[in-house]
Formats: structure tokens, C-alpha cells, sequence
């Protein structure tokens, strides 16, 4: 037998899929936006030409995808939902489960976003923003004496205001989203870890240290203090073999 291309088995598609992906496909076309209304169940089905099970098993995906939302009795068609972060949260969550993506992954993924939003807010941060970066670090320090739990939180403002002031809401919504995925996997160890509170106070340290540069308009060292601090704050709980991979990402 000749030898030709190696080809692989098809996969069949059925068609619940293709209803979603042509929905998705005009909100990415701008055909439908947030606050329209998809036809009627009925008439999806005559557009469609499938049964009624198939279309409502498409409506199930793209509500469970966040993009619509059905209410029981509702003469109405589907409402088209406004875009949420939530829903991207839950495709990395499930790629994180299904060890698509490694914790040492995310960890890195967070290193070089984080780095580039600081490098981008020590350019472009006002007085204002940097009395409220200021604010966040006293909120994280209150909020060592309550539990890892609300320091998390004043964590989180941290670095939402990091983003924030970076003004690239990209940015803001890919760490939010990351980290949020991060933390589900390890969050309870941090939490019972025996050290939790010297790694809060350190990490402190380290915002605080972050934030000093901002304000002396050093983003180089401000990105490299906080992937530091990052790598510090979460290699341990990542393999040895893939630590150095993140240590390599610090001097970036």
C-alpha cells in the first residue's frame, strides 16, 4: 500500500453544538448583544430544523456558558447576557481539573500578567490612585489579625486596583480570573498551613515594597518584587521539577 498523509477519524458533531456555536458566533459578530432576546423555543426549532430537545439541550450550554438566561414561563426567548468573568472562570477551573492546565501554569501565567499591570500602572498611576494603593496595603494588614480568608480579600483590591489602573479591563479580568483558580485549588492549604501567618506578613512586606516603587515610578523593580513575592508565596505548594521554570520568570 502507498504511503500517503495519515489522516484521523472524524468526530462527529452533533447538533446542539452547532446551535451554540452559531449563537456565539453572532454575539462575536455583533448580531446579538446583551439585552436581546433569542426567538422562541418554537421558532428555534423551525430555524434550526431540529427537535425540541436538541435546541433546549443547546439553551442548557449556553446558560451554563453564561451567555443567556432563561426564566421558567417566560413567553420570551432567551436573554442574551451581558459578558461576565464568571463564565471564563469556570473553563479554566475545568481545564485546571482535568489537568489541562498545571498549578505551576497558572502560577506563571500570574507572574507575567501581574508584572506587566504593575510595570504599566507605575506609568500611568495619579496621586489619588496611589493614596488608594496605600489604603489597600492598611486593609491588608488589618485583615492579618481576622483570618487568611479576609486577608485574601484585601489580596484581591490589591491587585484588582493594580489592574484597574493599568486601564486594560483585559488584564484585570484574566488575573481576576486566574487567580480566583488558583486560590480554589490551594486555598485551604494556605489557609491551615502552619506558617499562614508569617506568609501573610511577608507577603505584606512584599506589596508594600511593590508599592514604594510604583511610587517612585520603578516599574521594572515593582514587576520584579512582586513576581518574587509571588513565586515565594506559592512554589512550595508546585513540584520541584516546575519551580524552576516560575524562578526562571522573576528577572523577566
Amino acid at each position: 500500500m502507498t504511503k500517503g498523509p495519515q489522516f484521523e477519524p472524524v468526530q462527529p458533531v452533533r447538533a446542539y453544538q452547532r446551535i451554540v456555536e452559531q449563537v456565539e458566533d453572532a454575539l462575536a459578530r455583533g448580531d446579538l448583544t446583551p439585552g436581546q432576546r433569542l426567538p422562541s423555543e418554537r421558532e428555534l426549532v423551525a430555524q434550526f430544523a431540529v427537535s425540541r430537545s436538541t435546541v433546549r439541550e443547546a439553551l442548557r450550554v449556553l446558560e451554563s456558558n453564561g451567555v443567556v438566561r432563561s426564566r421558567p414561563g417566560d413567553p420570551n426567548g432567551p436573554e442574551i447576557l451581558p459578558y461576565s468573568s464568571s463564565a471564563l472562570r469556570k473553563q479554566v477551573a475545568r481545564l485546571a481539573r482535568v489537568d489541562q492546565l498545571t498549578l505551576s501554569e497558572l502560577i506563571g501565567f500570574r507572574m507575567i500578567m501581574d508584572g506587566a499591570a504593575i510595570q504599566v500602572a507605575s506609568r500611568l498611576r495619579t496621586p489619588e490612585e496611589l493614596d488608594d494603593l496605600e489604603a489597600t496595603l492598611v486593609a491588608m494588614r488589618d485583615a492579618i489579625d481576622v483570618d487568611f480568608a479576609a486577608f485574601s480579600e484585601a489580596d484581591l483590591a490589591f491587585h484588582e486596583l493594580i489592574a484597574r489602573i493599568s486601564r486594560n479591563s483585559l488584564i484585570q479580568t484574566c488575573n481576576e480570573v486566574v487567580r480566583g483558580v488558583v486560590l480554589g485549588l490551594i486555598a485551604d492549604k494556605i489557609a491551615h498551613a502552619p506558617n499562614s501567618r508569617a506568609l501573610m506578613l511577608e507577603s505584606l512586606h512584599h506589596h508594600a515594597e511593590v508599592v514604594d516603587a510604583i511610587r517612585a515610578g520603578n516599574g521594572h523593580a515593582a514587576a520584579r518584587i512582586a513576581r518574587q513575592n509571588m513565586f515565594d508565596y506559592y512554589a512550595g505548594y508546585v513540584p520541584d521539577s516546575e519551580q524552576e521554570t516560575l524562578r526562571a520568570l522573576i528577572d523577566d
